[in-house]
């Protein structure tokens, strides 16, 4: 399928559905699909992000990923307060970036349509790649609360997306899209480009996969796979990302990260593979047997034993690490931002 065509359905989609929701107020592509060119094959192994504005009170859960004329779109809701001005949009880190070329598929009011404008005109202006890249450390930050007491994936993940989010300031730097999954290995070729590649191994280490091999990787693929297939029979777990662990959204859980390791990112390839299997142990504490659940519970005290940690107060320590190399992901942002012939002074 071509992009154009997989945009089409997604356009389809919302003149179908999302018009009807309560306070539409428009609908815009989000994410990778935005760098794309019309004309090229769509990814086999990626979602089509749609994000759709709302003006209520309250904005609904997201309904995820769910297949649709065979494109994989992924839906989220976003305040309408979150995208009504340019300034509010040009300081969110996340969203900035599908407001930097034409991305809106619907806009009743036209107000959408503007946004974008001001958005793309100034989205390479110093002060908002600052304030963007502020916007990423708050967010690692924010993070960075350990809860002693709460559940293994949550405790794991207080860890793993704040050391994440690590490479999301460099990418902001270099006016690239923060992506989600294949994050790393965008980090790796920015660092790589601006003479900055001396750096990648500490991010590598915030995840302890520094000098992990493919086979070792391979193996961590292969307990996910398990616990992935217990947990997608799960009924109606109540997680936003439920979409994301289903026979649907196999080929980016699974087949992604296997073409990341044959392809030699076997090392970019952790951060997936352990969020995903984080996040099939939530749905199986909710809905599955005891028997699964102590399956998932081994399988990712086993991953995790491949990463160096051993025990919760390894995680506690894993954390402290990602605190403490803040200031040189900034000094290496900053670095970054000087040396981008892009960005407007």
């Amino acid at each position: 399928m071509l992009v154009r065509d997989a945009k089409a359905l997604a356009g389809q989609w919302v003149l179908q559905e999302a018009v009807n929701l309560h306070g539409f107020q428009g609908a815009f592509y989000h994410g990778s699909v935005n760098e794309l060119a019309d004309g090229a094959l769509y990814p086999t192994s990626s979602d089509l992000d749609i994000c759709v504005a709302l003006d209520s009170e309250e904005v609904p859960p997201k309904p995820g990923k769910f297949p649709y004329h065979g494109v994989l779109l992924e839906v989220s809701y976003v305040s309408w307060d979150e995208v009504c001005s340019p300034e509010k949009v040009l300081a969110q880190y996340h969203l900035a970036g599908s407001f930097r070329g034409p991305s809106i598929i619907l806009d009743p009011s036209g107000k959408l349509t503007q946004v974008q404008a001001v958005v793309s005109a100034n989205f390479p202006k110093e002060q908002w790649v600052r304030k963007r890249c502020q916007h990423a450390m708050c967010r690692i930050l924010h993070g960075l609360m350990f809860d002693k007491d709460a559940a293994l994936p949550d405790q794991v993940n207080a860890w793993l997306f704040p050391a994440g989010i690590t490479t999301h300031v460099l990418l902001v730097a270099g006016l690239k899209n923060p992506t989600v999954r294949k994050r790393f290995v965008s980090a790796r070729k920015l660092l790589a480009d601006y003479g900055f590649m001396h750096f990648y191994p500490e991010l590598l280490d915030l995840l302890g996969c520094t000098y992990l091999t493919p086979q070792q990787v391979e193996q961590g693929l292969q307990l996910l796979e398990v616990v992935f297939d217990l947990a997608k029979e799960v009924p109606n777990p109540p997680f936003f990302f439920a979409s994301d662990v289903s026979d649907g959204a196999r080929h980016i859980a699974i087949d992604g990260s296997r073409d990341l390791i044959s392809t030699g990112s076997h090392r970019e390839a952790v951060f997936w593979i352990l969020a995903t299997l984080c996040r099939c142990h939530k749905i199986l504490a909710f809905g599955g047997s005891p028997e699964a659940l102590a399956k998932a519970d081994q399988s990712l005290w086993d991953f995790l034993g491949l990463l160096g940690i051993e025990s919760r107060a390894d995680i506690a320590a894993a954390q402290a690490r990602v605190k403490a190399i803040l200031p040189e992901v900034w000094e290496v942002a900053e670095g970054i931002i000087e040396k981008n012939g892009d960005i407007i002074r």
